[in-house]
């Protein structure tokens, strides 16, 4: 008997999102900054997929790409099982219900000319999904799912602290009942134990209602909390992708091994070994040759400067792009130097 697997709500394949830099009079194009530059994974159903990297790595642009926000360069997208990357704007109004974001501002991303119950009926109201008591019912009914009073309805953006804002936001996408949430730092502009409380939400809706989340994320305590499988970004690249014990736990990629190094720990009988990365973050305009991560990996060997290495699975469903895992006999660095081991306690 053959035990049929269900298909992953969104496949995003080669995805790559490059904006060409302009010079002169004519504006001619001189370059392109790689933003987002040939990534893949896939979200299942009900399952949170954090991708996280530190400032300028691509995360967020990957994330508007998927949306339609900016149209992509090459790569394709499908959600549940439908091709949406070379759709018109028209053909994709109908994939704007399952597909919704949550933006990092929760100030910006308001209407401050609308009330917070009208913003939350817009997204009705353009599908067409109610109309009078009913809709403000509904409405009325998602403010309390996000922990608001129905009354807070009639009440305007300036009026709410940054928590409730973002709350708004969250009722925002959830209303039109999405089958996948893009979650551009919905937390990072909260105060903490604010983003604690927005966290614990998105994790009660998520149990609710069965939504799948793209968590898009710096902090790695709250990526590694939320998250079901984890991606890790660097320079418009994935570098490591796997389930979130075994990410954290294990990482296997070095930049991987970094950003968990330099997290603070409070348990002083814990000692953990420092990774420091030299130079700068390359320019995505310029990106280096073979890994782009050799020109600051501690472990570098000459293959990684002329060699690009290719994303494979090394654990169970645990993949990385590095050359330290294709082939453990051939040119391993010999600066005596080996790569971290597990990160404890975090």
């Amino acid at each position: 008997m053959t035990v049929q697997t269900k298909p992953p709500l969104l496949e995003v394949e080669g995805l790559k999102k490059y904006f060409p830099v302009r010079t002169g009079l004519f504006s001619n194009v001189v370059s392109q900054v790689h933003a987002v530059d040939g990534i893949s994974f896939t979200i299942d159903e009900s399952e949170t997929l954090g991708l996280v990297g530190e400032s300028g790595c691509g995360k967020s642009t990957a994330g508007k790409a998927i949306l339609k926000l900016i149209e992509p360069t090459e790569g394709t997208v499908r959600l549940n099982g439908s091709r949406i990357d070379n759709l018109s704007p028209s053909a994709m109004r109908v994939y704007r219900r399952d597909l919704q974001v949550v933006f990092q501002d929760p100030y910006s991303s308001l209407n401050p000319r609308m009330t917070a119950g009208e913003i939350v009926a817009e997204p009705l109201m353009n599908f067409g999904a109610g109309r009078g008591s009913e809709l403000n019912d509904r409405v009325a009914e998602t403010f309390t799912k996000v922990g608001l009073r129905p009354e807070a309805m009639y009440r305007y953006p300036h009026e709410f602290s940054g928590g409730q804002r973002q709350r708004i936001g969250i009722a925002r996408a959830l209303v039109v009942g999405p089958r996948l949430i893009i979650c551009d730092e919905p937390v990072s502009a909260l105060d903490v134990s604010v983003q604690a409380q927005v966290i614990n939400l998105l994790k009660d809706l998520q149990d609710e209602f069965g939504v799948s989340y793209l968590f898009v994320a710096h902090d790695l305590a709250v990526v590694k909390y939320i998250s079901n499988r984890v991606a890790v970004m660097y320079l418009g690249k994935i570098v490591e992708l796997g389930p979130k014990d075994a990410v954290f736990a294990t990482p296997l990629h070095p930049y991987t091994q970094a950003l968990l190094a330099a997290v603070p720990i409070t348990d002083p009988d814990v000692v953990r070994e420092r990774i420091v990365l030299s130079g700068d973050l390359p320019s995505s305009t310029h990106p280096p040759s073979g890994c782009r991560f050799h020109t600051r990996c501690p472990f570098v060997f000459e293959r990684c400067r002329v060699e690009e290495p290719l994303m494979r699975e090394i654990n169970s469903r645990h993949f990385a792009a590095c050359h330290l895992h294709s082939n453990p006999n051939a040119d391993r660095p010999n600066s005596g130097v080996e790569p971290a081991g597990p990160i404890s306690k975090f």
